[in-house]
């Protein structure tokens, strides 16, 4: 019974992890196709996914970008995995939400 809750909680851990970075994988490659297409201003302040999503090959994530006092959510596809394949393509789903701040210092 405590190699199997052993085996249990080193197994949540290493998925915790695979988690975590499958995030920072995202963000990465979400970054550099802003940047590729001259974006530069653009900035990525975060990314939300479901919590299968590091399992799967095809998927759907949540990024929100800043430009000055505007902020967007975007809804974006990837396909294939940031972490365990070379090549990985981002499409475009929409625009989920658009908030623009005006008058803030």
């Amino acid at each position: 019974m405590g190699r199997l809750f052993s085996l249990i909680v080193i197994t949540g851990l290493l998925y915790g992890g695979l988690y975590f970075y499958y995030g920072v994988s995202v963000k990465q490659a979400i970054e550099q196709q802003l940047d590729a297409r001259g974006l530069t201003a653009l900035e990525v302040e975060r990314v939300d996914y479901g919590p299968l999503a590091p399992a799967s090959t095809d998927t759907r994530v949540s990024a929100t970008v800043l430009y000055r006092g505007a902020e967007a959510t975007l809804d974006i596809r990837v396909i294939g995995h940031p972490i365990f394949s070379d090549e990985i393509r981002l499409e475009l789903d929409g625009l989920q939400a658009l908030r623009l701040t005006i008058g803030g210092g």
